[in-house]
């Protein structure tokens, strides 16, 4: 079972057409990901007591997403107005004082040793915006010192929210150290470290312990840097894209799906990633490619089922 933790928040998406809300917030969309690539998810997250609170967990537990560990709190939900270029790229502005995803306690969060759980996966503004990030970031640290599961990050950073780039730097990299696995779009590293490279950034998050480092590239691929220090190129897969909604986060739960697949997520985390061949990360990375490819495809976060995926691998192989 993978764990995710972090908001589930409303998207209101803008167009011409008018508007619509629709459950987001990009670990919900991760384990939304991952539960319909038929992994066992269980979501870690705080929903808001109010109609849109309702809203999410109603699509969660559609979508066979665990909420055995989610927290109904009384505060409201958290709201991310989307909109949409002519392109289909979204841009985002939030409305998040006082609402429910930052509001951890340590009491609310589990006992994850004696559990089910082979990975813990979080990041966003879930690990970014006080008081609980920090409640976040201590149980990445005990995972990371119990070496009992996969620890994984997706930065996903919001500058128009903390725009702080120092403030940023010190927390991702206090924060990565803690992480077996971390992923982040060029976009992310472009404003964190404007003057370093992309193999520069990968480089000092494999020296500071982090195992794999995945970075997404858009329509120019992905690139991974591996445990033995090899790297991976995937080209983007090809699709008409109808917009970018989820489609970072669609990456994310296809890459842990397919480690999933290949049994390299649970303890002994160092050891099991770098039992993963060569030919075994090309295949994870085209994986989770077709996924992104497959979300970009149709409106909003709408991440494809097992099926689909396969079935658009199978016809490119």
């Amino acid at each position: 079972m993978i764990v995710v933790a972090g908001e589930a928040l409303i998207d209101l998406v803008v167009t011409a057409d008018g508007q619509r809300a629709v459950p987001g917030g990009s670990p919900a969309n991760v384990a939304v990901t991952l539960a319909r690539l038929d992994q066992p998810v269980r979501l870690l997250a705080r929903l808001g007591a109010d109609a849109y609170g309702g809203q999410l967990a109603d699509h969660l537990t559609a979508n066979r997403v665990d909420l055995g560990w989610a927290v109904r709190a009384e505060q409201p939900t958290s709201v991310a107005v989307a909109t949409l270029d002519a392109s289909g790229r979204a841009s985002y502005e939030f409305r998040l004082v006082g609402t429910a995803d930052w509001q951890w306690t340590p009491q609310e969060l589990p006992d994850l040793a004696g559990s089910p759980a082979t990975a813990l996966h979080t990041g966003s503004l879930a690990l970014a915006l006080a008081p609980g990030a920090q409640v976040l970031e201590d149980l990445l640290g005990r995972e990371r010192r119990r070496d009992g599961l996969t620890v994984s990050i997706d930065l996903n950073l919001r500058p128009g929210i903390v725009s702080d780039r120092a403030a940023e730097q010190a927390r991702v990299e206090r924060q990565i150290s803690l992480a077996h696995l971390v992923k982040a779009s060029d976009e992310d590293l472009a404003w964190l470290y404007p003057e370093r490279t992309v193999a520069d950034v990968m480089a000092a998050w494999r020296a500071s312990g982090v195992c794999c480092a995945v970075v997404t590239c858009g329509g120019d691929g992905a690139w991974l840097l591996a445990p033995d220090g090899s790297t991976h190129q995937q080209p983007a897969v090809p699709t008409t894209v109808v917009d970018t909604v989820g489609a970072g986060d669609a990456f994310t739960g296809g890459l842990l799906a397919a480690l999933a697949d290949l049994d390299a997520l649970g303890d002994r985390p160092a050891d099991r990633l770098a039992a993963v061949t060569a030919g075994q990360w090309d295949v994870v990375l085209r994986q989770a490619a077709t996924v992104a490819a497959l979300t970009c495809g149709r409106r909003g976060a709408d991440p494809p089922r097992r099926a689909e995926v396969e079935a658009l691998l199978g016809a490119a192989s």
